[in-house]
């Protein structure tokens, strides 16, 4: 979700016919990626969504195709090529962090905001997990396919979360500011009043931090390093056959 599934490579695909054909059969959707696809029909056919981000992701999955075939055309390189960051416990930590904070909590806020009958605090996170399963979804397919270069990858998670950074601010304007508790409110309700707020604070600060710490002075510039030198030896690699087919030319004439 921040990048971090484009940053350390896909597993080795497995040598088992049984698993090749299992692949097969689900193609590139895993079942994560379909328990995504199922949470993005839910949140679309709940009219909980804003047009804007409705049409976000079809927007930015256009602009990321037209980047890849004119700007930015990748290099034939394989998609386990394209490590960006070695897996460390730290580096795991903090993806199961962003995990956690980003995607499990607000699910389980929004679900117990089903029970509750609380429609505005389902109203306030839906469209954040709305515009995260798409991108995780986005981010696990482009990174089994060797058609998108670094550079694209790289950009999924900084559009997706500049987006997300409006849209948790709103989240936060909606439980901080228009949500009030009345004077007689019980104890279950003072909790789940301020499990609101701090959710809603929490994904505002690790977000930023990921964007501005991590994404954007570390990720972005990994990926065109990665990508510029690529393309560098794949220009030189072309040139150095040229002139092997010259030498063989001119030495048969």
């Amino acid at each position: 979700m921040s990048g971090v599934t484009l940053a350390v490579p896909p597993p080795p695909p497995s040598t088992s016919s049984g698993q090749r054909q299992a692949a097969g059969v689900m193609g590139s959707l895993r079942m994560i990626e379909l328990q995504l696809v199922a949470f993005i029909m839910v949140f679309s056919a709940s009219g909980l969504i804003p047009l804007l981000d409705l049409v976000f992701p079809a927007l930015t999955t256009a602009y990321i195709l037209v980047l890849s075939r004119f700007v930015f055309p990748s290099h034939g390189k394989s998609a386990g090529s394209l490590e960006l960051f070695k897996g460390s416990r730290l580096f795991r930590l903090y993806v199961i962090i962003g995990t956690t904070v980003g995607l499990f909590l607000p699910l389980a806020y929004v679900l117990g905001g089903f029970a509750r009958g609380d429609e505005h605090a389902v109203r306030s996170a839906t469209p954040h997990l709305f515009l995260l399963s798409f991108q995780i979804l986005t981010e696990n397919i482009i990174s089994g396919l060797s058609l998108f270069s670094a550079p694209v990858r790289a950009l999924v998670p900084m559009l997706y979360t500049v987006r997300r950074i409006f849209v948790i601010l709103d989240w936060i304007k909606d439980v901080w500011i228009n949500k009030t508790l009345p004077a007689t409110a019980q104890f279950q309700d003072v909790a789940w009043y301020w499990f609101g707020r701090g959710l809603s604070a929490l994904n505002m600060a690790y977000f930023a931090v990921n964007l501005f710490c991590f994404l954007i002075p570390r990720f972005l510039p990994r990926a065109f390093e990665r990508y510029f030198r690529e393309r560098d030896e794949t220009h030189a690699k072309m040139a150095q056959d040229k002139a092997s087919l010259k030498s063989a030319d001119k030495k048969g004439d």
